[in-house]
């Protein structure tokens, strides 16, 4: 309730600057390099447990994630991990070895490793009480209401009123499931938990840019079209070729883009959804380098080269987008543009250096817009403690771009996608079926 004052609350502050569907846009400015920012003011210990050992909290090779170095910077010394969780102990062990060999000994010299949340919760200290739980354990683990993959739904049921921050997609089960997801999200919103999901294309200073471009020239969009080009030699993970193991490629890859085309267009009539898909049978889906031996896949679970969607926005509005699975090498090939009345917004090379092109009413040309430094990953779990702590210095500055609802909508898309195409693959075969009979009944 508002206080006397008439001033608001600390947990009405945190409701209005908790989802997108309230606040959907950050001033690019105000996004600032991690490099240029300094941790936290505070002298209390910020505790935390990290779901999760894998390379999403703690980096890899392939990629610019790391969970635990943002936040190392964010929360400086008050950082103290409680509880590493994780049924792979002894990696879990590795990990925390090299930590404890670092700069950052503080954080992590007293870090429990855990196999599973009833693992900590039963045997957790009054010291150990966390603030925030990190959940960066495969999808296929969580998101739902099932025994054992029921991570949020434990964590809201032991731990009320600690935030959540949760790696997408939210889930990579059966599509059974995704009713299960919108159960989830409920439960946090009545439980006023603190949430954001790891979509962090959207805290982009090009895609905040485009938001600002949009808002101050009171726009609406009519069309979004996405496509998403991976590198796919440079995929070693055999699951990653397995649908019936990762969902496949739209649904536990694309996710980003379809996240970044609904963060534009809004929510999407599920019932246009249309899909077409180039199998790896067909001629044209023969891949030259693929790293690991897919005869080992069962056919019908290898995943399709290309899929290319598109559906209508319940704006009325256009989107559309294209997964491939085509080039070689290491950086992929990803766009979005963004089309108003007048106007073109195209967002390039998002996960290396992101370039914004604009076209606007006036000029056929377009003006060139890039970002150095920017570093998304920082910028989505910074603002998520700003939350947390109710920095009020400056709420306008403070925002989460993408509650769990909001990430269920995004999963519920690249279903409706997978889906859609398998539907037209199985149309297109039994038509291809039925022409050969006739040929055959014919001679």
């Amino acid at each position: 309730m508002t206080s006397p004052t008439g001033e608001k609350t600390a947990a009405e502050r945190r409701a209005s600057r908790r989802g997108s569907e309230r606040r959907p846009s950050i001033d690019p400015w105000r996004l600032v390099p991690m490099d240029k920012s300094e941790h936290i003011g505070g002298e209390d210990i910020f505790n935390i447990v990290f779901v999760g050992a894998g390379n999403i909290m703690f980096g890899s090779p392939e990629g610019p994630w790391n969970h635990s170095f943002r936040l190392e910077h964010k929360l400086g010394p008050r950082m103290k991990v409680v509880a590493l969780i994780d049924p792979a102990v002894d990696r879990a062990k590795e990990t925390l070895k090299k930590k404890c060999n670092s700069f950052v000994v503080s954080a992590y010299k007293d870090t429990r490793v855990c196999k599973t949340l009833d693992e900590f919760r039963e045997t957790m200290t009054a010291k150990e009480t966390p603030k925030a739980f990190i959940v960066g354990s495969p999808p296929m683990f969580r998101g739902t209401l099932k025994s054992g993959r029921d991570v949020e739904a434990q964590i809201l049921k032991h731990f009320p009123g600690v935030a959540l921050f949760i790696e997408k997609p939210v889930a990579t089960g059966p599509v059974e499931e995704i009713k299960e997801g919108y159960e989830i999200a409920k439960m946090i919103s009545d439980s006023n938990t603190v949430c954001s999901v790891g979509y962090m294309l959207r805290y982009l200073k090009a895609t905040q840019q485009m938001k600002k471009i949009i808002e101050d020239n009171n726009l609406t969009v009519m069309a979004t079209i996405a496509r998403y080009a991976n590198a796919y030699d440079s995929i070693l993970k055999p699951d990653w070729w397995d649908k019936a193991k990762s969902a496949g490629p739209v649904i536990e890859q694309g996710t980003h883009f379809c996240d970044l085309s609904r963060y534009f267009g809004g929510d999407v009539d599920m019932s246009t959804v249309m899909a077409h898909s180039l199998e790896w049978h067909e001629n044209a889906g023969r891949l030259s380098k693929i790293p690991i031996d897919e005869n080992t896949i069962p056919p019908e679970n290898r995943i399709p080269r290309v899929t290319s969607a598109t559906w209508k926005y319940e704006s009325g509005a256009v989107g559309s987008f294209t997964h491939l699975t085509a080039l070689q090498g290491y950086n992929y090939s990803c766009e979005l543009e963004v089309y108003a009345d007048g106007y073109c917004l195209r967002l390039v090379d998002p996960y290396q250096s992101p370039i914004l092109y604009v076209r606007k009413p006036g000029d056929d040309h377009e003006a060139v817009h890039r970002f150095a430094d920017d570093d998304p990953f920082f910028s989505e779990v910074s603002h998520w403690i700003d939350v947390i702590e109710d920095i009020e210095e400056d709420p306008d500055s403070a925002t989460i771009l993408s509650s769990y609802e909001d990430a269920v909508k995004s999963y519920e898309l690249t279903w409706a996608i997978r889906l859609a195409s398998e539907r037209s693959a199985k149309a297109k075969a039994a038509a291809s079926a039925g022409a050969a009979m006739k040929e055959v009944g014919a001679a």
